[in-house]
């Protein structure tokens, strides 16, 4: 049982470890760079700052160190670097067997395909759970050696919320991967939506006369940097980002049964 989720999980492992060492040592740069702005007048900074930039970014504050992390780390690597990725890795959970023809074989086995589509995307919780564990631990124990503080529960949440928006960001690879023959196609197209829709919540979104456009973002219903600041959040956003999530993927199930292999 589960067997197409093991394989195609122990395929990952290495990627898995390479993403999480990478991210490891940004955070380690980024806490580092936070010692070295000691007593840089940020207020004055940030004046200088377009406001369409420090919503896309979730800029709130960095004179503290949850305002710079939330900056730095959570708003353009969690938000923005892994959301691109997963929905990447979903473009190709399908598209690439179909491409290689490897497809034809996987269902001939006695499994349906939308299990087999299921499987597939739960592959994608090994990076997706080591990223938020490892790196959420590192970052913890990089601030504490700086001497500075972080509310540790903050943190937690900062990690455990994220994962819906990241599912999502797989759903939207999911969708692609079951339409298109071609992987690159697929998974650019995953990558393309993703970006636009960062865009279009961060940028588009904070214009008066298109504020409702937000809503159809994802990005709009995880915002890290108020978590790790005061741990404010909406569980009802959570929610919602689940529910699309299991959309999305129940779309590519339906896609995927009716198209011809």
């Amino acid at each position: 049982m589960f067997e197409t989720a093991r394989y195609e999980a122990s395929r990952r492992v290495r990627g898995t470890a390479i993403l999480t060492v990478a991210l490891s040592l940004y955070v380690a740069f980024i806490v580092w760079y936070f010692t070295v702005l000691e007593g840089v007048d940020y207020d004055q900074m940030l004046e200088s700052m377009p406001p369409a930039m420090m919503d896309a970014f979730g800029i709130e504050t960095m004179a503290t160190i949850e305002g710079f992390l939330g900056s730095q780390i959570y708003n353009f690597v969690w938000l923005l670097g892994l959301g691109l990725y997963f929905a990447y890795a979903g473009g190709g959970l399908i598209s690439k067997d179909i491409e290689r023809e490897r497809m034809d074989l996987l269902i001939s086995f006695p499994v349906s395909r939308s299990r087999l589509l299921v499987e597939k995307v739960a592959s994608l919780l090994l990076p997706l759970v080591a990223l938020n564990v490892v790196i959420g631990v590192v970052t913890y124990v990089l601030v504490v050696a700086i001497g500075e503080t972080i509310d540790p529960m903050h943190l937690a949440l900062a990690h455990l919320l994220s994962i819906p928006y990241l599912l999502v960001c797989v759903a939207i690879g999911v969708v692609f991967s079951v339409v298109v023959d071609r992987a690159a196609i697929a998974e650019r197209a995953a990558v393309g939506v993703v970006f636009v829709l960062f865009l279009v919540e961060s940028v588009v979104g904070g214009a008066n006369d298109f504020e409702w456009i937000q809503y159809a973002s994802p990005t709009h219903y995880y915002e890290p940097t108020p978590i790790l600041i005061d741990g404010s959040y909406e569980l009802a956003d959570s929610g919602i980002l689940l529910v699309l999530f299991v959309a999305l993927l129940l779309v590519g199930q339906f896609l995927f049964r009716r198209r011809d292999i």
